[in-house]
This record gives structure tokens, sequence and C-alpha cells, in this order.
């Protein structure tokens, strides 16, 4: 499904109304035009290419204009356009929730926007009803409002992460570049963000709606985003007869059965595999994974999409037969976010003596499409099988550049990195560390996942090296540690 949903950083979307939107609000939809620069992770010294798009937004508040995140995502410079008008305003991204879609900008002076109305929030859009998109699509300077009507609403990935679902509205009109981020209304009120389409079908887009931006106000109220709490277990559907047999259930459609608990999330220790959750918060769990909200069949997932870490959600399950009910305290699982493509943030690596290394991430494993089947283990496992609590980093020899120390050793690029003169290696400033010892050895030893032998550096040769890689390659910081 992330292969076909699209986010649209220069979006034009179809909308559709039921009642007229008063042509005033129209001043308060407002197109922005951002200059972005994308990090390189090919070659992480290097500073990135620049480039830009254009999408919508809206106020919401005194100073407060929302749109998605992937319309300023990596900005340098955000621009603020007032229907009607040619004055271009400067703008600052005050928060940005990437795993939702979500941005809240401001303004340096909001003097000129004060006399604009403020929009206000509904509920999520009834299938069936009629929902109007108004936005800058391309192919126009100006503003444009379309039509269209609510088809589906659906637990979705959110394409902009690669590794977020939430709920979602569909709607049976495009949503195309530029209208990103502009707001989706009824009966005079917001009941959605544009923000993606489906690559594979005509006249279908989608919606972030209410119950979703509400969070993500909610959740910077404090002055910052804490990104959303989890279970952190994954379950499979109890379709099947002989299945439902085998562990002792009636064939009635209820019960879903948990497949894994990642270590350390909210329910590790309290659930296990094999427990089958029969009802999230008093809602009975179908043998699909589905509960009823507001009268629509979603996603158990919902129920916990709507909390903050803190909260708790009560959990009734079944355990060999036996009847159990606990409430579980919710948490993050930062370490989720390795599957999710990162924005704003630099890469980071180590360049010695021509051998290049990275931490392994969604980034970097999208740029390099490694096919060592170590590395692609390391990365499907890195979380489900708690990694991550030995391993902060998965460091990676990504490149071996040309120069007489690196000379047969381009076969080894690809491979994971396992030791550095005899000590594992857990993340990257652990490695940089290694690699710089107060006291070098004769030779540095670099043991890889799977490689038929050691990469080994004499120790003596490393500094000119680093200065010939440095020049050739135009290489200024031989390596970045931080985000």
């Amino acid at each position: 499904m992330h292969a076909i949903l699209t986010t649209l950083f220069l979006a034009g979307t179809a909308a559709l109304v039921a009642q007229p939107v008063p042509s005033d609000v129209y001043h308060s939809v407002l197109r922005i035009e951002v200059a972005t620069q994308i990090p390189d992770y090919e070659t992480p010294w290097n500073s990135g290419r620049f480039s830009g798009g254009s999408g919508s937004g809206f106020i919401i508040g005194k100073n407060k204009i929302l749109t998605n995140a992937h319309v300023v995502s990596n900005a340098r410079r955000v621009l603020i356009t007032i229907h009607g008008s040619p004055v271009k305003y400067p703008a600052t991204v005050d928060f940005i929730a990437h795993d939702c879609d979500l941005a809240l900008l401001s303004v340096g002076n909001f003097k000129d926007f004060e006399a604009f109305p403020t929009f206000e929030f509904g509920e999520v859009p009834t299938l069936e009803s009629q929902v109007r998109v108004i936005g800058y699509p391309i192919g126009g300077e100006r503003l444009s409002v379309t039509r269209g009507v609510v088809s589906r609403i659906d637990f979705q990935p959110y394409s902009h992460s690669r590794a977020d679902s939430h709920l979602a509205v569909q709607i049976d009109a495009a949503i195309n570049p530029g209208n990103s981020g502009g707001p989706v209304v009824q009966d005079g009120k917001v009941v959605g963000v544009a923000f993606q389409g489906l690559r594979q079908a005509d006249n279908t887009g989608y919606i972030i709606p209410t119950p979703v931006i509400r969070r993500f106000l909610k959740d910077i109220e404090d002055g910052k985003y804490d990104h959303y709490a989890d279970l952190g277990i994954s379950e499979f559907p109890l379709h099947n007869l002989a299945m439902r047999k085998a562990l002792g259930l009636p064939d009635d459609g209820k019960g879903v059965l948990i497949t894994n608990v990642v270590p350390t999330s909210a329910s590790d220790g309290t659930l296990k595999p094999g427990d089958i959750v029969m009802s999230l918060d008093g809602k009975p769990v179908d043998s699909a994974g589905m509960v009823t909200i507001d009268g629509e069949n979603i996603n158990l997932n919902e129920i916990v999409e709507r909390k903050f870490a803190g909260d708790k959600v009560a959990v009734r399950f079944l355990r060999e037969g036996a009847w159990n009910e606990v409430n579980i305290e919710l948490k993050p699982l930062p370490w989720a976010r390795m599957y999710a493509i990162e924005y704003e943030k630099k890469p980071r690596y180590i360049v010695f003596a021509g051998l290049v290394f990275q931490p392994l991430d969604t980034n970097l494993f999208a740029t390099a499409k490694f096919e060592n089947v170590t590395v692609r283990r390391l990365y499907t496992d890195y979380v489900p099988k708690g990694l991550f609590q030995k391993h902060k980093d998965v460091v990676v020899l990504t490149r071996v550049e040309s120069d007489p120390v690196t000379s047969q050793l381009e076969n080894f690029s690809g491979y994971a990195v396992n030791k550095i003169n005899g000590v594992e290696v857990t993340d990257l400033k652990q490695a940089h560390e290694l690699l710089h010892p107060k006291e070098a050895p004769e030779f540095h030893i670099i043991e890889l996942f799977g490689a038929s032998r050691p990469v080994v550096i004499p120790s003596a040769a490393v500094k000119a090296a680093n200065q010939r890689v440095a020049a050739n390659y135009g290489i200024a910081r031989m390596e970045n540690l931080t985000d």
C-alpha cells in the first residue's frame, strides 16, 4: 500500500461541500512556497540538492497556520501568499509531526492576517456526504475550489513517513500537487486536511480527519511534539475456522491473535504471543482486529491513536483459555522510527582512510538498496526482535573510496560492521572512538558480518589516506556523529 500512496508536495485537490463557503474565508486559505534542501545519503558529506515546491495552508488561530508536514519538510525558506495579494510573507515552522503529516506555521508579523476569519473544526464526515477542498493546485496561481463525496473511512498508511498508519478519509476526487495542506470543508467547518492521493486510481484522494488534527494540536500545547504512543504488538486475524478451533474459540468472529510483542514496549511483560485480544477499553475486537468507533469499523489501533503517553488502555484477552483483564500504560516506541523516513536531519557518517561508515535507517536503506542478506535481516529484525536493546545503531560500511590504502576492498561495501579491533560495535559514535584510540594498534581490523575476511588498515597509513581522500572527493568534514 505504501508504494501506491503519494503525498502531494505541489498538491491540487478536488473536494466536495454541501454548503457554499463564504468568500471571505478564502483569504484564510494561504499559498505556501518552499525552498528545500534534500540530504544526500549516498555521499553524506555533501550538503544535498536544493529543490522547491508549493502547497496550501489555512489559518486556525492567531498566527497559527496549519498545513502538511510534507509541504515544509527540509525547508530552508518558507513564503506565504494571501489570496489576491502579490506580497510574500516569510514564515517559520513552529511544530512539525512527520508521523501524522501535519505542521503548524507562523509569520513574523501577523498584522495583515488578523482581519481574516479563523477556521473551526468539525467532526469526521459521514459516508456519502459532500465535502469541498480549497487550495492552490498546480496549473495556476489562483485559488481552486473543488468538490467530492466521502467514499471510505479507514485506517490507512500515511505515505510521508512510509512507516505510520492513522485514520484517513477517502473522497472520490483527485488530490493533485499543490493542494496538500489545504482545508477540506463541510457546512462551514474544517473536517480534514488534504494530503495524499492514490496513484493507481482516478479521482481518489485522502484527507487527514479531525481526530488526528486535534491530537496533533493537543500534543504541541506544552511546546513540543512528543509523537504517538504505542502498544507494541502485532496482531493476526482469526478468520480460519481450524485455527479458531485449535485455540478453543467459537466461530463467532471475535478476537484477534497477538503474534509479536516488541521488547521494552508498553505491552512487554503483560501480553505475549499467543494471547487473544477480545476488547480494548470495553470495545469488542472482531476477528479482523477491528473495533467500532462512532459507528465505523476501524482498526483496533485507532483506540491507542487517540491517547497519549501515560494514558492507559484496558485490555481484555484470553490466554490458554483463561480470561484476563489488565490496564496497560502507553508509551512511545522511539526505536520504531528506524522504519520511517527522517527529515530535517543531516546524515551521520565516518570517513576513515577511504572507508565510509553510516548507521542503518530507512533513508540510507532507500538510497543504497542493500542486497546483503544480513543487512536486510538486521533492518527487518531491528524492532520486532529488540536488536535496539544492544545496538543503538547498526553500522554499515556503505562506500569504499578509491585510494592506495583501499585497493582491493571495493567488494566489502554494503556489509554491516560486527567488530572493530576485537570490540563489538553498537553505535556510530563508539565506532569512531574505536577507530581513533589514544594509542593506535599497528593495524585496524574491521570485521564485517558475512564477509570472507576482515578489512585491515595499517594505522600508519591512515593520516595520509584521510588527506588524499578529503582532497580528491571534496570532503570538508571526515565525520558527522550527530543528527
